[in-house]
């Protein structure tokens, strides 16, 4: 590392810790990775394992921090604008637990939830004893991907529950959209509740005049951010960033304390610690590299005639999403022939691994570390799978069955209610005993005991203990005759539907 550089205080006390070479009398039991030192083939975890400490003299705890992971939590915090930050050794998926706990302190508490949100925040709201209420995401009439409520729907859902304790949304989406988060920050304000923001695909937002602004700079008052997802951690470091007053912070540490281990991942950590140095030291410079890489990615695509790329304005001006993650590559077969699972399985044959894909659509995560060989190669794969399907189209996974996803686009915004009636979850397993399974057309009434994910776009209809509308069980009907894939339902060609027996 270069002189005059960025301070990385966990990182260097690691690297310490490895050279001293002290005796080791303390756990972990592979001693520092001594316990394969004497093994004839080369072990790949060696290196990570020498710094693989524990809570001894010098490395300070997590869990009640005063020493070098204090200190660089507090440099993490400074640079991406919170007023405290929280290392993550488990994912975002614990700083969604804790702040779910940390708000929703009482059985029966109402937090406002997006309903296409991580299931992680579901089982929050099991762990919590809460009720949800589930608000409606904007669907972009052309793509079919959905963002973050309505001002709108906001607004309601806050005149109708003035007792709750939150709102939580996911901003951006898996596919890299959004859009603006400061209207929805001053409702919240407005009414003394904080806005929670699931921003785990968005740890890189506002790091560069180009990139999108961050949740924390529009308002938000807790983010979680999988810092190893779009920036440059290990795979499980993330973090929870708060700032304002409307947050107990003390009880944030207290349930981080109950949700992570004891026996947090040092190396984990040091890479939280390293990737804020790394952005901190040469930041813009690496950004600058890698958005002129994306954007002659998204040039040399946008000239193939057979592959699409999910662009703004390719919406007619559909409020859904104004923001897009310049990183995240939607693309698509432009003719149609090809699913996106069929695409990603073609691309992966090729060398060439996405981030994940849906009926329609594959999704490529660019970042940081993404090389121009990588490119090549992506756009080399893609010119040959443009020469095999033009000359043996029929060796592809090509379907025939209909649009179901265009079938039912104009319907789906109103199967389900733009603000739903509290649903409680909880801990407590269903027994068989308390269901039953009926005609979809004789549901209305019932509470669901089931979820029912229509695919696409993966936006869950019902939640298990949704009371069914009229209106969903229309569109339940509506799906059923329309043939469209279901998930989360034991009857997927949504003939039954499970409910409780119960009618209360």
């Amino acid at each position: 590392m270069a002189e005059n550089k960025p301070q990385a205080p966990l990182y260097d006390a690691l690297v310490h810790y490895r050279e001293r070479k002290d005796a080791s009398f303390h756990v972990p039991g592979h001693k520092d990775g001594q316990a394969y030192q004497d093994i004839n083939e080369q072990i790949a975890l060696i290196k990570a394992m020498e710094i693989d400490a524990t809570e001894i003299t010098g490395t300070d705890d997590l869990h009640h921090p005063e020493g070098v992971i204090l200190e660089a939590q507090q440099l993490a915090a400074e640079y991406f604008g919170a007023a405290e930050t929280f290392f993550l050794v488990g994912g975002s998926t614990v700083g969604n637990l804790a702040l779910i706990l940390s708000v929703c302190t009482a059985p029966g508490d109402v937090l406002l939830v997006q309903r296409n949100i991580h299931k992680s925040v579901i089982h929050g709201l099991m762990l919590a004893g809460a009720n949800a209420v589930f608000l409606s995401p904007q669907i972009d009439a052309s793509s079919g991907l959905a963002t973050i409520p309505s001002v709108e729907t906001v607004r309601e859902a806050l005149s109708r529950y003035p007792g709750a304790k939150g709102l939580l949304v996911t901003h951006p989406n898996y596919y890299g959209m959004g859009t603006a988060l400061q209207p929805l920050a001053q409702l919240c304000h407005g009414s003394s509740v904080p806005l929670l923001v699931d921003e785990a695909h968005g740890a890189h937002f506002g790091l560069h005049q180009q990139l999108p602004p961050s949740a924390l700079a529009q308002g938000a008052d807790g983010v979680v951010q999988s810092t190893h997802k779009m920036l440059t951690a290990m795979t499980m470091g993330a973090m929870l960033h708060v700032q304002g007053g409307l947050l107990d912070r003390s009880l944030i540490r207290q349930r981080l304390a109950m949700v992570q281990s004891s026996s947090p991942s040092y190396p984990i950590m040091a890479s939280l610690d390293l990737s804020r140095w790394l952005l901190q030291a040469s930041g813009e410079e690496r950004f600058a590299q890698a958005l002129d890489l994306a954007s002659r990615l998204r040039r040399d695509i946008a000239a193939m005639e057979r592959f699409g790329l999910v662009e703004i304005g390719a919406s007619g001006g559909s409020a859904a999403y104004s923001i897009q993650d310049p990183f995240k590559l939607v693309l698509y077969d432009a003719a149609g022939a090809l699913s996106g699972y069929a695409l990603q399985e073609a691309l992966e044959a090729l060398g060439c691994v996405p981030e994940m894909s849906d009926d329609r659509y594959v999704v490529l995560a660019l970042g940081l570390g993404t090389s121009q060989q990588d490119a090549d190669r992506l756009l080399a794969a893609l010119r040959q799978l443009n020469t095999q399907l033009n000359t043996n189209i029929s060796t592809w996974n090509i379907t025939d069955e209909p649009d179901t996803a265009s079938m039912l686009e104009a319907d789906r915004g109103q199967m389900a209610a733009s603000v739903s009636a509290p649903t409680l979850f909880s801990l407590r397993p269903v027994a068989a005993s308390e269901v039953e399974k009926i005609p979809v057309e004789e549901s209305a009434g019932r509470r669901a005991a089931e979820m029912v994910i229509p695919y696409p776009p993966g936006i869950p209809l019902l939640y298990p203990g949704e009371r069914i509308t009229e209106e969903v069980t229309a569109g339940l009907i509506l799906l059923k005759r329309s043939k469209a894939k279901c998930q989360g339902v034991e009857d997927p060609s949504l003939h039954t539907i499970r409910v409780y027996l119960s009618k209360e």
